[in-house]
């Protein structure tokens, strides 16, 4: 039985990568340029994308939507921090927190089920090619990526639901630089065995699931390909597939770790690195692996550059 007498907090303490005041500086310096870079990469990729009618097929309307959401995945908490920093005031009230943390799940949950969906369309193009066009309709890309939004809406409100419903009584220091939910389930002086429940189960749906499915679609790509009689067709093939590898790689191999790793492997400081690899470097990243090893994406961002400059001029 609970006391009747607990009152949970109102904020809380986000502690951030470091403690040490010297280490702030460099810390600001090196996540506003990340934070910049991601901005404009990833803008660059939907202006691209959007400008270009050439790019008005399935995988190009794939990466511009992963593109939008790489970039409100950063904004949802490298902004945040930044603000921490410079401010030297690392409260966060708890509103804002859940806030903060919905997105956050929104955000992740979009990511993940979004290079799931590219994992496919790259299958149909390529195990697929004389069905791909019927294949990939309009309609069924629509629904590709309208689904996953309902479903992480769903999914993230769940989670603060039941988030709602805990008291904070003890310690409101967390570990972290922005509010994640792992680091908060321990702060709370409640039973919180159902939200324990409910992450694994989660971590299944919008992790595990998708990532089976990424692993089944290469599966069958590779075995495609090495069917094909000529080296250059099976190097044409695999180029078409190695950026999207990449950032399976990156984003897969951080989340897996934290969210799917038995909980006596995990310290905060792999949390927070793992965490600033897939709501930072990721959404940096991504629009220099899908643009520097494909000859149309960059050819339509040269387009975009020189117009906006003979536009200016």
């Amino acid at each position: 039985m609970e006391p009747q007498n607990q009152t949970s907090t109102s904020e809380f303490i986000l502690l951030g990568l470091s403690e040490k005041p010297e280490h702030e500086t460099v810390l600001f310096s090196l996540f506003l340029c990340m934070y910049v870079i991601t901005v404009l990469g990833n803008l660059l990729i939907i202006l691209a994308i959007s400008y270009d009618s050439y790019l008005h097929t399935p995988m190009y309307f794939f990466l511009a939507n992963l593109s939008l959401v790489d970039f409100f995945l950063a904004t949802n908490t490298v902004p945040k921090m930044l603000v921490n920093i410079q401010t030297r005031s690392k409260s966060i009230t708890y509103p804002c927190c859940l806030t903060q943390m919905y997105f956050f799940h929104f955000f992740g949950i979009m990511d993940s089920v979004l290079i799931a969906v590219m994992a496919y369309d790259r299958f149909v193009a390529i195990c697929h090619p004389l069905h791909y066009t019927t294949t990939m309709s309009p309609r069924l890309c629509r629904l590709l990526v309208g689904g996953p939004w309902v479903y992480s809406c769903f999914i993230s409100l769940t989670h603060i639901l039941l988030m709602a419903r805990l008291v904070f009584c003890g310690s409101n220091e967390v570990p972290h630089y922005f509010c994640d939910l792992t680091p908060l389930l321990r702060l709370s002086c409640t039973d919180t065995s159902v939200n324990n429940i409910f992450v694994l189960i989660v971590a299944g749906m919008v992790i595990a699931t998708p990532f089976v499915c990424i692993l089944t679609s290469y599966a069958r790509i590779i075995i495609a390909i090495m069917k094909v009689p000529s080296a250059g067709g099976r190097k044409k093939a695999f180029s078409t597939c190695s950026s999207h590898l990449s950032v399976v790689a990156l984003f897969y191999g951080t989340t897996i770790g934290v969210y799917l790793c038995p909980s006596s492997v995990h310290t905060a400081v792999k949390e927070k690195a793992s965490s600033v690899m897939y709501t930072a470097v990721t959404p940096m990243l991504n629009p220099f692996i899908y643009s520097l090893r494909n000859k149309d994406l960059k050819g339509a961002l040269r387009k975009l550059v020189n117009q906006k400059i003979n536009t200016s001029s």
